[in-house]
């Protein structure tokens, strides 16, 4: 797996980014092709390629992704409507970026999860 990632260097500044919230353990940036009116990329700010990866010692900044979705649902007004938290692992799960990170996803009905089950 990847050793460095557009998301490193969003999280080091050395790229542009629209970045909403930045601390110790994580990064949340605005996705740059959303799917939705919100549509925000949080992601820790240690490379972990895959959920398949995460450690115990992972936990405080996987814990953090949440609290900080949670705080940005909030300022963005999508709340109280509902949003959807998307994780992609692997190929099969649509993981494009070998970076964990969490979609924060709302601003509009978003249907069903899956648009098709064999």
């Amino acid at each position: 797996m990847a050793e460095e990632t557009i998301f490193s260097k969003i999280v080091r500044k050395e790229i542009p980014a629209d970045i909403l919230y930045q601390d110790e353990l994580v990064t949340a940036f605005r996705d740059i092709h959303p799917r939705a009116p919100s549509h925000i990329l949080i992601i820790p700010n240690q490379l972990i390629p895959t959920v398949n990866d995460v450690e115990p010692v992972h936990e405080a900044a996987l814990g953090r992704l949440f609290t900080v979705a949670r705080k940005l649902a909030a300022a963005e007004g999508i709340a109280e409507d509902g949003y959807r938290l998307i994780m992609n692992c692997n190929q099969h799960g649509g993981q494009e970026v070998y970076h964990i990170h969490l979609h924060l996803v709302g601003g509009q009905p978003l249907g069903p999860m899956l648009s098709s089950m064999r």
